[in-house]
């Protein structure tokens, strides 16, 4: 057991459970303030926020739902993934233990819980080598809530008027923010994959998470429509918590991939307010979180 790599893990763990990113923090505070004084959303936003700023002076975590654990990892050629992989399962299991994660790894035959957030495919740890020298490892802890009301659609949609375009993708955006009226816990963050097999459509979806609030796609297509869908979904009146108001989401995240001929899905990751995601890099020993 690399104990140091370990220990490192469980530091990235805790600082994504307990410390809200300042980027997701900051269009928290913005969209406070454009919700009317006095006003129910204004309130909830009141609230979220000194949510935030006690969880992280008390590290603590920001939501008793601490979610599911998704590693994303790169590490250098020559690196013993084994050896990674290793770590990933201690730290899960010493942020559980040390009350930074809820146990949230439950058999789906038995209905028992592992205690230690390992199980069968838990934590999800997807790994990769690159061609840098160091170790990046990113984790986002993903809330039941939000993962129940991610939403996978196929493209031509009759029911919609929706057709394989960027104008049929918009419209099942549309529709599963609608759907999800506030479930999810409200503004949420929106994840959107076009393309790929039903799995990857997934994983593509959610690794559009971890970008930056503002950060646009490089396609300048793809970023106009994310422009937009930001705008038109805080149109839709649902506001925080599903209790209305003017912020709906905080941003859209849109990603394309190949595909096969036959089939176009569109696959929506929700994540809640509490956008937690977190990344570890290790360069010459030496170890910085973002």
């Amino acid at each position: 057991m690399d104990e140091k790599l370990r220990d490192r893990l469980v530091e990235l763990l805790r600082r994504a459970s307990t410390d809200l990113p300042a980027d997701v923090e900051a269009a928290l505070v913005k969209a406070r303030a454009s919700e009317e004084p006095g006003s129910s959303s204004r309130g909830i936003f009141d609230n979220i926020l000194l949510n935030v700023e006690l969880a992280r002076k008390a590290s603590t975590p920001i939501c008793q739902d601490t979610g599911s654990i998704l590693f994303e990892v790169r590490i250098p050629r020559g690196f013993d993934d084994r050896v990674m992989r290793e770590a990933l399962l201690a730290a899960a299991t010493t942020a559980t233990k040390s009350y930074y994660l809820r146990p949230n790894a439950v058999d789906s035959l038995t209905g028992k819980n592992s205690g230690s957030n390992v199980g069968i495919h838990s934590p999800v740890v997807h790994l990769e080598t690159w061609d840098d020298d160091s170790v990046q490892v990113r984790v986002l802890l993903k809330g039941g809530g939000s993962e129940n009301v991610s939403t996978q659609f196929r493209l031509p949609d009759s029911s919609l008027q929706a057709g394989r375009d960027l104008k049929g993708v918009r419209k099942l955006v549309l529709k599963a923010v609608y759907d999800a009226q506030g479930k999810g816990c409200s503004p949420g963050v929106i994840g959107v994959a076009i393309g790929g097999d039903r799995m990857s459509g997934y994983q593509f979806a959610k690794e559009q998470l971890f970008r930056k609030i503002g950060q646009r796609s490089d396609n300048p297509d793809v970023a106009k429509l994310e422009t937009e869908l930001v705008t038109d979904l805080n149109t839709l009146g649902i506001g925080p918590m599903g209790l209305g108001g003017k912020t709906t989401v905080l941003d859209v995240f849109i990603g394309a991939q190949h595909r096969h001929p036959a089939t176009y899905f569109v696959t929506v990751a929700y994540m809640c307010w509490a956008c937690r995601r977190r990344t570890m890099t290790i360069r010459k020993d030496e170890v910085t979180y973002d």
